[in-house]
C-alpha cells in the first residue's frame, strides 16, 4: 500500500508542477480536469475516493493510537509511557502506520491544492477574455464617437463606465494571480516535503530490516536447543 501510496503522491506532485508553469502540458492538464469535473459520475467517484481516504486514514490513526496505548499500559514496562516502552514489533508497526498516515494527508493535501489551482486558472482566463472584449469595445466606442457629435456624450459616458470596469476586472486579475503564487508556494513546498519523505522512507526501510535481522536472531537463539 506505501507504493501506491507514494505513486499517487508522485504523480500529483507531477500534476502540481505542470499547473505551476505555463507551457502546454498545462493546457493539457487543464483540459483533462476540465472533463474529469464535467463527468456525471466524476464528482460521486472522486468524493467515494476521497472517503476511502479519509476512512483508512483515520483507521491508520486508530492503530497508531492503539500501539502507543499498549505500550503504555504494559505492566512490564514499569508503568512508564512513551515510544521508550514499544517492542521492536511495535516500532516497525508504528513507523509504518506514520508513514501511511503522512502520504495518505499528503496526497489529500495536494488533491486540495491541484482543485485550487485548476480553479484559480479557469478564473483567470474568464477575468482576461473579459479584459480583451471591454478593451475592443472601449476601441470601437472611441472610434464611433468621431461619427456623430449628437452621441459624443453617450459614447463618452459609455466609455468612463467600461474603463471602471477594466479597472476592476484589472485589480481581479491581479489578486487571483497573487493567489496563485501562494498557492505555487505552497506546492513547491509540499514537493520539498515529499523529497524529505522519501529520503525519510528509505531510513524507514533500514530500520525496518535491521529490526528484522534482530528479531530472526532472537529466534533463533531462543529456538536453538540450550
Amino acid at each position: 500500500m506505501i507504493q501506491l501510496l507514494f505513486l499517487v503522491l508522485v504523480a500529483e506532485a507531477a500534476v502540481a508542477a505542470v499547473l505551476l508553469f505555463k507551457t502546454p502540458l498545462r493546457k493539457l492538464a487543464v483540459m483533462g480536469i476540465d472533463r474529469l469535473k464535467r463527468g456525471r459520475r466524476a464528482p460521486v467517484a472522486v468524493k467515494t475516493v476521497a472517503g476511502v481516504v479519509l476512512a483508512l486514514l483515520a483507521s491508520t490513526l486508530y492503530s497508531m493510537a492503539e500501539i502507543s496505548g499498549r505500550a503504555g499500559g504494559d505492566p512490564e514496562s514499569g508503568g512508564g509511557g512513551g515510544g521508550a516502552s514499544l517492542s521492536p514489533t511495535d516500532q516497525v508497526l508504528f513507523s509504518r502506520h506514520l508513514l501511511e498516515a503522512s502520504l495518505m494527508g499528503y496526497s489529500l493535501f495536494l488533491a486540495l491544492v491541484i482543485d485550487r489551482l485548476h480553479q484559480y486558472i479557469r478564473e483567470l482566463r474568464g477575468l482576461k477574455k473579459n479584459v480583451e472584449a471591454v478593451t475592443k469595445h472601449n476601441k470601437m466606442l472611441e472610434e464611433a464617437k468621431h461619427g456623430r457629435s449628437e452621441e459624443t456624450k453617450k459614447y463618452q459616458e459609455e466609455i468612463g463606465a467600461l474603463n471602471e470596469d477594466m479597472k476592476k476586472l484589472k485589480l481581479q486579475v491581479q489578486e487571483k494571480t497573487e493567489e496563485v503564487h501562494v498557492a505555487e508556494d505552497k506546492a513547491l513546498a509540499i514537493r520539498k516535503q515529499s523529497e524529505s519523505l522519501l529520503l525519510e522512507y528509505d531510513r524507514l526501510l533500514e530500520d525496518n530490516q535491521h529490526l528484522r535481522e534482530q528479531l530472526q536472531s532472537i529466534d533463533h537463539r531462543l529456538s536453538s536447543p540450550k
